[in-house]
């Protein structure tokens, strides 16, 4: 596996959600010598945005620890079906989901279809998000705002409460906030706002659901190279992207996945309402 390197080449995808397919160099998904540990055996879990970036690096993941996943994507097909191939690579089952997480509706149907599926449903991970760079604040329309908001943070809420009725003691749900609800940023005021609103969310639901022993904590990731960068950024500034943090290199999506899945298994059993941040080195309040 090669080392993550403090450039990349100057590109740009026309619109939201990128294609993984399309990026040079590729993601990397998980480490060539990285062994599963059966810590997730026969769990099954929802994630959001796993067909691609951070989404496509949990849900092999998770399939390598012994889980079967469940993986929602809004249109994404070819990226989706790299990932049920990977995953089943793993022997694990995997079902495709296609829609818009934004509708509340589709996220009912996607919890209903994964439980009908697998008979259960285990974990739950909200990592789908989307960003516009804007210069001014005057350029967040209204219609902006109410789509960012629905596909950042209702879409957790939504999901949250249709599948809570299928989870039980010892199962969890691991949010995806960003380094951008500690710090801002100012180029992304409204996506900033969401991931702000993220992080608040867990940890209040992390204190509602304690007593039915089901935990919730959360993962700030900062700058990873996936698909949203090459979709959401000016062509020029992706050749510098992830240079401004200590390590001088973006992320890739392995070195978030293992994130997650420390918090989805029993290793983080102490663990509730946290945040873990793998950000490159950047030291910002927890």
């Amino acid at each position: 596996m090669k080392e993550s390197t403090s450039t990349r080449p100057p590109q740009e995808q026309e619109q939201q959600p990128g294609r993984e397919h399309k990026m040079h160099p590729l993601p990397v998904y998980i480490r060539d010598d990285y062994r599963g540990a059966d810590k997730l055996k026969n769990k099954v879990a929802l994630i959001t945005g796993g067909d691609s970036g951070i989404g496509r690096a949990v849900a092999v993941h998770f399939a390598r620890e012994g889980a079967d996943v469940s993986i929602i994507y809004l249109e994404e097909s070819e990226d989706a079906e790299t990932v049920e191939q990977l995953v089943q690579k793993e022997g694990r089952r995997c079902l495709r989901l296609e829609g818009d997480i934004g509708e509340e509706s589709f996220c009912r149907k996607a919890v209903e279809e994964t439980v009908n599926y697998f008979g259960r449903l285990d974990i739950l991970v909200n990592n789908a998000a989307e960003q516009h760079v804007r210069e001014e604040i005057d350029d967040i329309t209204p219609d902006d705002l109410v789509r960012i908001f629905k596909t950042n943070l209702f879409s957790q809420i939504y999901l949250i409460q249709h599948s809570l009725p299928h989870l039980s003691e010892g199962s969890c749900i691991v949010n995806c906030t960003s380094v951008t609800a500690f710090r801002g940023s100012p180029g992304l005021l409204d996506y900033s706002a969401t991931k702000g609103a993220i992080l608040a969310l867990t940890r209040s639901l992390a204190q509602r659901l304690v007593d039915r022993k089901i935990r919730v904590n959360a993962v700030a990731p900062g700058p990873i190279w996936t698909p949203l960068i090459p979709a959401s950024m000016p062509k020029e500034k992706v050749r510098n992207f992830g240079k401004n943090v200590p390590m001088q290199r973006p992320g890739e999506p392995w070195e978030v996945a293992t994130c997650f899945v420390f918090l989805a298994s029993s290793d983080s059993s102490y663990m509730t309402g946290q945040t873990l941040h793998p950000n490159g080195g950047e030291m910002v309040g927890t």
